[in-house]
């Protein structure tokens, strides 16, 4: 098909998706045209007699044409969904997965590869991985099992792929189907003014002029539950926060995720395995579900007492103002801000007033360069995906290009929630050299109309964090596609993101960057020092609702047997057993988990940000020691082990490597303040 722009070469500048040109009734045949090309290329692999570069390097170069589809597709359903485009992912979503499966389960394919597997040796160190990592997915499969097993796992595959899709388009509509309209100045009550802006943004935006509205976006919804006096509101807005995904209308994920639970563990038991989370960890850091639940459980204990103690603070306070109600979730963040401007001399309003946006863009560049070298110049001649996202050019410090780096930072309708990481180009060396294309998608909330966006210090966090997973992918520097960036296990994909964050508030990088939006001025030291001495207030609350998402996951997936499961009992049961604080919720509620849910990814692997965040607490630990926290030394290891290494070594090593040692688990609890 000449006449289809994700068929032809990509041109543009620096190789960019043609987005410009690309309509959604291309995908349909796109698809189908790439899924032909893929699998006459798997028929050229079997009819050719098996070597490392035939097989092997036929795998890498095959599937070219639908990667790329795929990716660009990927993008569009995450942020600019719409019924047209959710119509096609439920179709080719479980097409994909059944084609994937098909190729993994192929005795003659699986044959040469293990043929290639029993005669690497003779093969250098990153080839000798590249084979075991891809006879590894065909093992994790199924390849090699009675043909009847290998057919359900198909099935299975394809099935929880439509399960998948399902689930996240129910969150969205649910999110998309939600807005609290302020009427009168009696509603925005306690709002700092960057909130009031981003209500009256929304509502623009929403077709309310003139008022102000707060959508499901966790960007409109923490900050109206932080500050809001309007307790009444708060529930309102609380309640349907948490009822995403349930309800039981016709977007009730009950159902979805009973069946995708009971499948993962068929799933699980056909390829040998007692539970899906044994199966999934077997592939990680952690091994076990075992080691999992014991680092947990070691940070559950001190962060619930901690959470208690904060509860009866927060519940005298309510006392204090003459209140005569219990504390309730929608109350915990408006009393844990106004207790901690009491303890610290602390306003989050001050502090969001000293990070626009572009600041923080800038000070995560800035880093950047500052630890590797890295240059970025944005860029305004490049095909980009919406009127939002810019284009920004990386260059190493000797001016050489390393990667293209697209940001989508605002909240809109049709964008899912969250703030992601993705690359519509990875890196590579396979056939000359592939320089990567990497996005970062936010949902900041806009300001008003001429006005700078402002975050939150918890959203500027969350900037950098998801340009340490861009970095991850910008500083890759590997042979093989398959191994490239972030292409590494579960529990160790965090590091590099959640070690990123520790940069962002260091006095080095405030004194320059956090500047007051109107009139540029720094911020200044005393509020600095208070923001640095309320770092840990809060950490029990965050600390308790992320490890009760996360035992909920582990239970789920903890199953022997499947049948009707009712997963939102399982957490329910989950959290009566963790003797769970009341006024504390998990921060993902089952029916709206998207993280398990709503694809493969982090199932039976939400505690994966708690592993990785033990290495990173040492891993910065290092820099600290130092003295000098863009230690040149350290900052090459870390280039060099972590961010570039990408799958090519065993993360437990790529770690050692860096560090010297292995990591120190009880880095962690100092980072969080309970030790």
């Amino acid at each position: 098909m000449t006449d289809n722009p994700l068929l032809e070469p990509w041109n543009a500048t620096f190789g960019a998706p043609p987005f410009s040109k690309v309509r959604l009734e291309h995908f349909r045949p796109a698809f189908e045209a790439a899924i032909a090309e893929w699998r006459a290329e798997r028929e050229a692999i079997k009819a050719a007699p098996a070597s490392f570069e035939t097989t092997i390097l036929g795998l890498e170069r095959a599937g070219q044409t639908l990667d790329r589809v795929e990716r660009v597709f990927g993008h569009l359903v995450g942020t600019a969904s719409g019924d047209e485009i959710e119509a096609i992912q439920r179709e080719i979503q479980p097409r994909l997965a059944r084609e994937y499966a098909d190729m993994l389960l192929d005795d003659a394919l699986f044959a040469r590869v293990e043929a290639v597997y029993e005669a690497r040796n003779d093969l250098d160190a990153e080839a000798r991985r590249l084979v075991e990592r891809r006879r590894l997915a065909f093992k994790r499969a199924g390849a090699g099992l009675a043909s009847e097993k290998k057919q359900r796992l198909a099935a299975i595959a394809e099935r929880l792929a439509a399960l998948g899709a399902a689930f996240g388009q129910n969150v969205l509509g649910d999110e998309k189907a939600f807005a609290l309209v302020l009427n009168a100045q009696a509603d925005l009550a306690g709002l700092p003014d960057a909130a009031v802006a981003a209500a009256s943004a929304a509502a623009q935006e929403r077709g309310h002029p003139g008022k102000w509205v707060v959508t499901l976006s966790r960007s409109s919804v923490e900050p109206f539950l932080q500050f809001s006096a309007r307790r009444d509101l708060r529930e309102k807005v609380w309640r349907a926060f948490v009822a995403r995904g349930a309800g039981g209308g016709t977007r009730d994920n009950g159902a979805v995720m009973s069946e995708i639970v009971a499948l993962r563990v068929e799933l699980a038991n056909l390829l040998g395995y007692p539970t899906f989370a044994d199966y999934k960890l077997d592939d990680t850091m952690a091994r076990k579900p075992g080691a999992a639940l014991d680092l947990l459980h070691r940070v559950w204990t001190p962060a619930r007492a901690a959470a208690l103690e904060e509860a009866k603070a927060l519940q005298a306070m309510i006392a204090q103002e003459g209140g005569n109600f219990e504390l309730k979730p929608w109350d915990w963040r408006y009393y844990a801000e106004k207790r901690r401007q009491a303890l610290y001399d602390f306003d989050e309003s001050a502090i969001r007033a000293h990070l626009p946006l572009d600041n923080v863009l800038a000070a995560a560049f800035d880093v950047a360069g500052r630890l590797f070298g890295l240059i970025f110049e944005e860029r305004h001649d490049v095909d980009l995906p919406h009127a939002d996202a810019r284009a920004f050019v990386v260059k190493d410090s000797q001016g050489r290009h390393v990667a293209l780096f697209i940001g989508d930072f605002f909240a809109r309708p049709e964008k899912h929630s969250g703030a992601w990481m993705s690359a519509l180009r990875d890196q590579h060396r396979l056939d000359g050299v592939s320089t990567p294309i990497v996005v970062n998608v936010l949902n900041a909330a806009r300001s008003g109309e001429g006005a700078p966006a402002l975050l939150s210090h918890d959203e500027a966090r969350t900037l950098f964090h998801e340009f340490g997973h861009a970095l991850h992918g910008m500083l890759s520097d590997v042979t093989y596609p398959y191994l490239s960036g972030t292409n590494v296990a579960r529990d160790f994909v965090e590091l590099p993101s959640q070690l990123y964050e520790h940069w962002l508030d260091r006095p080095e990088v405030l004194s320059q960057f956090a500047r007051h939006h109107a009139t540029g001025a720094p911020m200044p030291d005393e509020l600095i020092a208070a923001m640095t001495r309320a770092r840990a207030h809060g950490q029990a609350h965050s600390t308790v609702e992320f490890l009760a998402s996360a035992f909920t996951d582990m239970k789920a997936h903890g199953l022997t047997e499947g049948g009707d499961i009712d997963v939102s009992a399982l957490e329910a049961e989950a959290l009566a057993a963790l003797d769970m604080p009341s006024a504390i919720v998990p921060r993902h509620a089952a029916p709206h988990f998207q993280h398990v849910f709503s694809g493969e990814g982090y199932s039976a692997g939400y505690y994966s940000y708690l592993w990785s965040e033990v290495l990173d607490a040492d891993a910065f630990e290092a820099f600290v020691e130092s003295g000098d926290v863009f230690d040149p030394a350290l900052a090459e290891r870390l280039r060099r082990f972590v961010y570039a290494s990408g799958g090519t070594l065993e993360p437990d090593k790529a770690y050692a490597a860096f560090r010297g040692r292995g990591p120190d688990p009880s880095a962690l609890l100092r980072k969080r303040g309970f030790a």
